[in-house]
């Protein structure tokens, strides 16, 4: 017979939605970098960002590597990426940070066989969390190896293992790195931003916000 508290912590846990589960399957992008996967209510997600430097057709995406290479992928509209300050070394940690444009490229960002999130899939994410309010403390790593103290309400009890990649702006110059979060969806806000999802080290929310479309932030893929 199981322990009294295990049971109450799986009722607890199926309760509220949360079933952050680590597949055995991982999941190998066109670099050849491999991801774990978490399962989190009715969705499957990659449990660390994006890090790949090609289109699922194994086309090459430009690697921006100055403030002036960024900008000008901004103002003409071309899938670009970067590492925060260029620094191999953080890609390693937070992945790579994309614009806008590399997400929605008809060629494909993601591994075969997963996509990136629309707004709404982000919405059923928060859901399955106990909405917004709360859901960002369940998505952020715990502790402060990556985030700046305090990291308040940071329980990662759905596995998600969010990281604080902080942003590269479209004119080329980096943010926020250890203190926020960013994540791409695929829906536009207009003709020059898109919608993405932010967490930061303050307290547990979910935000929703949009940017300009040049932009450089992180990436999350959920399965198809």
């Amino acid at each position: 017979m199981k322990p009294l508290h295990i049971l109450i912590m799986l009722v607890f846990s199926v309760s509220n939605g949360i079933i952050p589960s680590c597949d055995a399957q991982s999941i190998t992008d066109m670099d050849g970098n491999t991801y774990t996967t978490v399962k989190i209510g009715s969705q499957t997600w990659l449990g660390q960002n994006l890090n790949v430097s090609k289109f699922r057709n194994g086309d090459l995406i430009t690697e921006a590597k100055t403030d002036e290479a960024w900008e000008k992928a901004s103002m003409e509209k071309k899938p670009a990426w970067c590492y925060y300050e260029a620094s191999a070394e953080n890609g390693k940690i937070y992945g790579k940070l994309y614009n806008w444009f590399a997400v929605n490229d008809p060629r494909g960002l993601a591994p075969k066989g997963w996509h990136i999130p629309s707004d709404k899939e982000w919405n059923t994410l928060s859901t399955a969390l106990g909405g917004d309010e709360t859901s960002g403390g369940k998505l952020k790593e715990k502790g402060t190896t990556h985030w700046k103290s305090p990291n308040n309400d940071a329980t990662n009890e759905s596995g998600f293992t969010a990281l604080p990649g902080g942003l590269n702006y479209s004119y080329g110059t980096f943010v926020k790195l250890g203190t926020t979060g960013y994540w791409w969806t695929t829906i536009e806000d207009g003709d020059d931003t898109a919608i993405l999802n932010s967490l930061n080290y303050e307290d547990g929310t979910l935000f929703n916000l949009f940017l300009n479309k040049g932009v450089g932030i992180s990436v999350r893929c959920v399965k198809d």
